[in-house]
């Protein structure tokens, strides 16, 4: 029996069966039940009903996916050569016939922020080559591992044979136990679920009348159009400017008791904006991205520093793991995959004209590496580097790019 089959059974396995993988999506089903304790069922495609998860998931899949994907060669020298061309480079810009690199490759951390797992069907051309990438919904594969430790994907009611990593890209997240990764919503089901639940509470107070601004009471019984006359005279003499803190008269020994949200209903706002928290810290999220500016101070450093971290600690890690299982992809064994992170600092310009001459400066940027960022056509010597001076044997001033030889401005 594959482990395919185990996979399925696992439900009727106790927690404590060492079958039980403790880091794999299996253990998270075993523990998952049709609802959390806040009774609302969760699931990857509920929960996007939670504006926090719907932001903080098209926040990192966006993201990531708006950086040029770039395919290149490592040479001897420790150094790399940026592919232009080739099967590599072609497969990287157009991955697939319908869909745009970034259409694609934000299903894929769309997967991977909701399923923690994405799997792309290969496409190979004629010379066994890798032509077109195909996403796949994660609900309808079973990875496992055949009798033979390789590692296969059943497609969900599909009595064809089970896939191999030959004709599957799997893209595991976090919990990666060799089979699949854990996934993220159904591990934070709990939390999630009660904010659905404080959302529907909202909506239900809302939407059951129990706001409403007072009740108009008379000592005697009226009829439908007396009582439906007395609440018009009441809204005429409330409800305009004109109005305001003029004296209504009321006959019939009518009395106005004013109505007012307890305090227990008052607090599921709290519980919202607490939840907001909770989901900016499942995915790692600074919470002014989420919207949340009252815990974030809005001043230039703050924001900025948060922004950088958001960068390094979120972000990197989701393009590590697409870039390296990608790379295993393409051939040769030397030619790679490499996010360009620079662009993120696309929107803006300081920045990014500062790290440049910063690199530009102290040698490890020419110009030509400069123009291959914004995406221009190099030109001739621009792939001279500047040699920073050894500061000990400097003795006057320095034109700031030399050669190797050069006789310095003393001897000259």
């Amino acid at each position: 029996m594959t482990l395919i089959g185990a996979l399925r059974g696992v439900r009727n396995l106790s927690i404590e069966d060492p079958r039980v993988p403790i880091t794999g999506g299996t253990l998270i089903d075993w523990m998952s039940g049709p609802a959390t304790n806040a009774g609302v069922a969760v699931s990857e495609k509920s929960a996007l009903t939670m504006p926090a998860v719907w932001r903080a998931v098209n926040l990192i899949a966006g993201s990531c996916a708006s950086l040029p994907l770039r395919a290149y060669k490592a040479n001897d020298d420790t150094t790399r050569t940026p592919l232009s061309s080739g099967q590599a480079s072609d497969l990287l810009l157009s991955p697939h016939p319908d869909l745009t690199p970034f259409e694609l490759w934000e299903q894929v951390y769309g997967h991977l922020l909701l399923w923690g797992n994405a799997y792309l069907r290969i496409l190979r051309n004629p010379l066994g080559q890798v032509a077109e990438l195909w996403p796949l919904h994660p609900s309808r594969i079973v990875p496992g591992r055949a009798s033979d430790g390789s590692k296969v994907y059943q497609i969900d009611q599909d009595q064809s044979p089970p896939l191999t990593d030959r004709e599957i890209l799997h893209i595991p997240g976090f919990g990666y136990d060799g089979i699949a990764g854990v996934p993220p919503i159904r591990l934070a089901r709990q939390g999630i679920g009660l904010a659905l639940a404080a959302e529907e509470y909202g909506s239900r107070l809302f939407g059951s009348g129990s706001l409403a601004s007072g009740i108009l009471q008379t000592k005697e019984r009226l009829t439908q159009e007396q009582a439906d006359a007395l609440k018009q005279r009441w809204k005429d003499k409330n409800s305009s400017l004109k109005s305001a803190h003029d004296t209504v008269v009321l006959d019939s020994g009518a009395t106005f008791q004013q109505l007012t949200i307890p305090p227990g209903d008052a607090q599921f706002i709290e519980s919202r904006k607490f939840q907001v928290i909770e989901i900016a810290r499942i995915y790692g999220i600074p919470p002014h991205l989420l919207m949340d500016v009252e815990r974030s101070t809005s001043w230039g450093t703050g924001i900025e520093q948060q922004g950088l971290g958001f960068i390094a600690f979120t972000l990197r890690p989701w393009l590590t793991r697409v870039e390296q299982r990608v790379s295993r992809l393409l051939q040769p064994s030397r030619v790679y995959a490499r996010y360009q992170v620079e662009g993120l600092l696309r929107g803006d310009t300081a920045a990014r004209y500062a790290s440049y001459a910063v690199g530009r400066q102290w040698g490890w940027l020419s110009v030509n590496d400069i123009r291959q960022f914004e995406e221009m056509v190099p030109v001739e010597g621009g792939d001279r580097y500047i040699e920073p001076l050894n500061m000990e044997s400097i003795s006057g001033p320095s034109t700031g790019e030399t050669n190797q030889g050069a006789p310095d401005a003393a001897s000259a």
